[in-house]
């Protein structure tokens, strides 16, 4: 989402790095190019305004012009400040009330109110995942009961789509009664939940393709029935600065408490996201960065800000990799390795984790120094879809074959290379690599880490280890 405004800002601080003083003219130089950046990234103008007039006095005062490194001093100053316009910090959902806490997802037809509501459904009653149960906290640390209730009577078979999507889900939804106005579905809805001890009610309400006083009334009318603790604007962030005016508009006749935003993994220029927070004054909660139902994340001001001036995001990806890997697994695996053991089994489970966070692209996205990292996958022409090939191959071996590799000679090879739609040769890349790591593990076993690192040391790499 903020590829474009990242290479724009990445290459007017290149030009910062490499001078050894800044003088008032070349800040300003630079101000303007960051200017004109996060115009065509559709941020705001008057936010645009604010942020350059925060920035400049303090990118042109004297720590900055007498610092050792003040291109580094004046990227310290715009992160510090990108933070800011932000939100500066994560904001959890306010579920601290008696249960059951009442969640009203407002917006417009189609900004995804319905897939967000299934989405915190999940990650409510699901809690915390795998490994990352250790160490999460805030919204979805605990599992929670939760029902949810689709108060559109107006969009065709909406009420179906959420009854799909909580049976998909695992997360009970209010039945539905044909003709039932909204007003009526949300009193049934929160005597439900009260009676049968739900401790959180989502009500998805209906939406409109544009904001009417129909659709204001209407919702106005169900928020003060059911009095919600949250009450959260879905808006779409491909429509740009759209969402922005939809929000401010929502805003101004419910007391909106947050803003979900969705479509955050798609092309989108990212000037909703850095706009949202100014012109509302409501905080972004939650993204959606993807089509699963574990596709949502609590909004970092820092990691966000980190990600767009190319300095990575560890964090975000040290948490998603504690969601996907399994700690009994990871322990059996490290188990088998200390003995040498490997085999294509454990290599499909590995692939498979690769692409449940999200594949190659998108762990590159939270490394430091991302768009080069990307720039370079793009020139070595790596294909994102030959880890599916590579998973279709290993599947149309026998459990035998993928137990003992060794076994695959060149019969075998043409009838798992024709199971799987590949060609032999594609066979033999992967049962190399495999042969590859299988070698590197028994030599890490016999060196020690510290033996391994020094051997590498040796060859060249990597830069500065003690040899």
């Amino acid at each position: 989402m903020f590829e474009g405004l990242s290479k724009r800002l990445g290459d007017v601080f290149d030009k910062l790095r490499g001078r050894g003083a800044l003088s008032e003219a070349d800040v300003d130089a630079a101000l303007r190019e960051v200017r004109t950046a996060l115009l065509e990234a559709d941020v705001a103008l008057p936010v645009v305004r604010q942020f350059v007039d925060e920035v400049r006095p303090k990118a042109i005062g004297a720590d900055v012009i007498r610092s050792v490194t003040p291109g580094q001093m004046v990227i310290k100053i715009v992160n510090d400040h990108l933070v800011e316009m932000l939100g500066g910090t994560v904001a959890d959902l306010d579920l601290g009330a008696i249960p059951p806490v009442v969640i009203l997802m407002v917006g417009l037809q189609g900004s995804g109110k319905t897939t967000s509501s299934a989405k915190i459904a999940y990650r409510l009653s699901q809690g915390p995942q795998g490994m990352a149960a250790e160490m999460f906290g805030g919204t979805f640390s605990t599992r929670r009961k939760v029902l949810m209730a689709s108060l559109d009577t107006r969009r065709p078979a909406a009420q179906h789509q959420l009854k799909v999507l909580g049976e998909q889900t695992g997360v009970p939804t209010l039945p539905i009664v044909p003709l039932e106005m909204p007003l009526a579905i949300t009193r049934r809805a929160l005597e439900t939940a009260k009676r049968e001890g739900f401790d959180v009610l989502i009500l998805d309400t209906a939406g409109r393709l544009s904001i009417d006083e129909e659709l204001m009334k209407e919702v106005a009318d169900i928020s003060d029935l059911a009095k919600p603790k949250e009450t959260l604007l879905v808006a779409d962030a491909m429509t740009g600065q759209d969402a922005v005016n939809v929000a401010k508009a929502f805003n101004d006749r419910l007391a909106v408490t947050g803003i979900v935003l969705t479509r955050v993994d798609g092309d989108a220029r990212g000037g909703a996201a850095l706009s949202m927070r100014a012109v509302t004054g409501r905080p972004v909660k939650l993204i959606g960065v993807g089509e699963k139902f574990d596709a949502l994340e609590p909004f970092h001001p820092d990691r966000i800000a980190s990600r767009i001036l190319g300095m990575g995001d560890i964090v975000s990806l040290v948490e998603r990799a504690a969601e996907t890997i399994d700690k009994e697994d990871a322990e059996k695996l490290a188990a088998k390795v200390r003995k040498g053991q490997f085999d294509m089994d454990d290599l499909l489970n590995q692939l498979r984790q690769l692409r449940k966070m999200g594949g190659l692209s998108g762990l590159m996205g939270m490394l430091p120094g991302a768009m080069q990292a990307k720039a370079a996958m793009s020139k070595a022409k790596i294909d994102e879809g030959q880890l599916k090939r590579q998973e279709a191959v290993i599947l149309a071996m026998t459990p035998k074959e993928r137990r003992n590799p060794d076994l695959i000679h060149a019969s075998r090879k043409k009838r798992i290379a024709k199971g799987s739609g590949v060609q032999v040769q594609d066979v033999n890349k992967l049962l190399k690599q495999h042969a590859d790591m299988l070698k590197m593990m028994k030599r890490v076993n016999k060196l020690g880490e510290k033996g391994f690192m020094r051997s590498l040391g040796g060859m060249g790499g990597p830069p500065g280890f003690p040899r």
